[in-house]
């Protein structure tokens, strides 16, 4: 969404409504355009819950391809808060993303109603704590919101599940911050690669499996490139019945 077209600002309240997949449109977020000009836009990224993330992969991703559709250009730059995502197309849906640096720290082990469990802290402009287990989905639903909600991360944490496949390649589970369960998250695969990384598991450049398609990440002195796709699927207005 662009800001410009907004008849009123978004707030935490409609973004819900309009993210809810029973009664809005339904979304795992919404990207505000808050300007662009030329190779340059900025935006918002909105989780369903209202909240706004620090940072998206995919989020950046999309705003990148959309902002290449309409300047023409192949490079463009993304603006989320402090940082900014350059991006080039390759071909017609791939993208490529300079996610810049990716902050890992020691493994730790807290305390989940009992039950010990191990994760590595990792910053990509956003939390994330990676724990390596099996992916499977009962456990992601199990143990995600309670890491997420952990007294460890007072401003909440995205989580992953991670399998090591071979040094380079994981499947992840990803259960994201204002969202929950999710298909794909970009930063999430940077977030799980560095990991990965840094503690031995794998040697970049990695493939991250998720439910929802291959990302690709490579990591350079401590800095991220993230590839996958972007496509546009549909064009959606809101119907004067559904006022923000």
């Amino acid at each position: 969404m662009e800001r410009a077209e907004l008849d009123v600002p978004l707030n935490p309240e409609n973004v819900k409504r309009i993210c809810d997949y029973h009664f809005g449109v339904g979304s795992d977020g919404i990207l505000e355009v808050v300007s662009a000009d030329g190779d340059t836009a900025e935006v918002v990224i909105w989780n369903p819950d209202g909240s706004v993330a620090e940072l998206s992969g995919n989020g950046t991703r999309i705003a990148a391809r959309w902002l290449a559709r309409r300047s023409g250009n192949d490079r463009v730059r993304i603006l989320v808060g402090q940082r900014i995502v350059g991006a080039r197309l390759r071909g017609d849906r791939e993208v490529e993303q300079e996610m810049g640096e990716v902050e890992v720290g020691e493994p730790e082990t807290i305390d989940v109603g009992g039950e010990p469990v191990e994760l590595t802290p990792v910053s990509v402009g956003n939390p994330h704590a990676v724990i390596r287990r099996h992916p499977d989905r009962a456990e992601l639903l199990r143990l995600g919101p309670l890491v997420e909600k952990h007294e460890r991360f007072p401003q909440r944490t995205n989580v992953q599940l991670v399998q090591v496949d071979s040094p380079n390649e994981i499947t992840v589970g990803v259960w994201e911050r204002g969202a929950g369960e999710t298909l794909s998250s970009g930063t999430s695969a940077v977030a799980a690669t560095a990991a990965a990384v840094a503690n031995g598991w794998c040697e970049s450049p990695v493939t991250v499996h998720l439910a929802g398609g291959d990302l690709h990440v490579e990591l350079a002195d401590s800095r991220a490139t993230l590839t996958g796709p972007a496509e546009e699927i549909c064009t959606v207005e809101l119907a004067e019945e559904f006022r923000l």
